[in-house]
């Protein structure tokens, strides 16, 4: 299967150190394409029967490559559901605009964090107000930074529980109406101010164009059922960015061509890239190094833990859970159940044989997270 890594190797090292300007895009790119090679060590198995030598290589743990943080992902969905109000959710994306887009390019750090702080302040003050809400909703804040074609876009999608805790923490309030959370255009007036704010203190105001302040902002809101399936796709792109290597279809003749689903028709499209084009969009969505992608506000941030018990532990109670499925009868005591034989590496060469461990392989050398 074509990976990412096979693209940034036929680009070249002296291309790849050319396009890659900042720090955080060399070690991503060193990182991708060292992974689960000899470059990283690893281990080394022998076959019993044919004597034919297996290698496993480490990954490189970088959280921008397409290979690794599976297990990680998994994890972090796992914790997620642990602290998962029983409720329905709304999913709301904030947007930046395009005339900001240059300056985010080259203050990442600042602008992509405002954007994630804006937002949810901007939720958490239409919230509070008890025209709408008139309580303490669970915030989940991810930053994207791309379109499904890897075109420079960033956004924040953020779940938000459609119902919150009141003030006193006495009682769980619901969203008003069943498809409304919030108005979306106050949002976006309010989200645009707070934005207008952080850009004033850190002196970067006249950096923008001030036509943008005239504008509306994009926000954009829709039910989201439970939450789970969008916090399902969330979570694919909280350990790696804009594209899997399940996307990528060829490499032929300096092109890359990979699939991708179009947003407004939902039909799939195919789209083909030089691969200088294509390695310079991967690299735009790698993130600075410190960055917190993901964030929690509201009832679902760390300070708020004896108020989120409390909000769980009320709804649990007016919507108590099934009761358990029955026992499964035992068996017999005279015909105990034999125990589960130990799973055994087999040979993918020969199919036989068992993989017997034989050694290490050092690395090449350290590189850095």
């Amino acid at each position: 299967m074509l990976e990412v890594a096979d693209i940034l190797r036929a680009a070249g090292p002296e291309l790849c150190a050319r396009w890659a300007v900042l720090p955080s895009q060399k070690r991503a790119l060193q990182a991708i394409q060292q992974c689960r090679t000899a470059a990283l060590g690893g281990q080394v198995y022998g076959c019993t029967d044919c004597g034919q030598l297996q290698y496993s290589y480490h990954s490189c743990g970088q959280r921008h490559c397409p290979k690794c943080q599976g297990q990680r992902t998994e994890r972090w969905l796992q914790q997620q559901r642990g602290r998962w109000l029983p409720c329905p959710y709304f999913l709301l994306t904030f947007t930046l605009p395009s005339e900001l887009r240059a300056l985010a390019r080259s203050h990442q750090k600042l602008v992509y964090g405002w954007l994630l702080q804006a937002a949810a302040a901007s939720l958490q003050k239409l919230c509070a107000d008890p025209r709408w809400l008139g309580a303490q909703p669970a915030l989940l804040g991810v930053l994207h930074t791309w379109t499904r074609a890897m075109l420079y876009h960033p956004h924040a999608h953020f779940l938000v529980s459609a119902g919150g805790l009141s003030a006193d923490g006495q009682c769980w309030v619901p969203a008003k109406h069943p498809n409304f959370l919030v108005p979306v255009r106050a949002l976006s007036v309010i989200f645009r101010a707070k934005m207008r704010d952080r850009l004033q203190r850190a002196g970067l105001l006249g950096q923008v164009p001030a036509t943008v302040w005239q504008q509306p902002w994009v926000v954009h809101a829709q039910h989201a059922g439970r939450g789970q399936k969008v916090l399902e796709y969330l979570g694919r792109y909280v350990f790696r960015i804009a594209i899997s290597n399940s996307r990528l279809e060829t490499l032929e003749q300096g092109q890359v061509t990979f699939r991708y689903r179009d947003n407004r028709t939902q039909q799939l499209k195919r789209i083909g890239l030089p691969v200088q084009e294509f390695v310079q969009r991967f690299l735009q969505h790698v993130l600075p190094r410190g960055l917190t992608k993901v964030r929690h506000y509201g009832l679902s941030s760390a300070a708020a833990g004896p108020r989120h018990a409390a909000a769980l532990a009320l709804l649990q109670t007016a919507s108590p859970p099934p009761p358990p499925a029955p026992p499964a009868a035992p068996a017999p005591a005279s015909q105990p159940s034999p125990p589960p034989p130990p799973q055994v590496a087999r040979c993918p060469h020969c199919g036989t044989g068992r993989l017997v461990w034989l050694g290490l392989i050092l690395p090449a050398r350290k590189i850095p997270p």
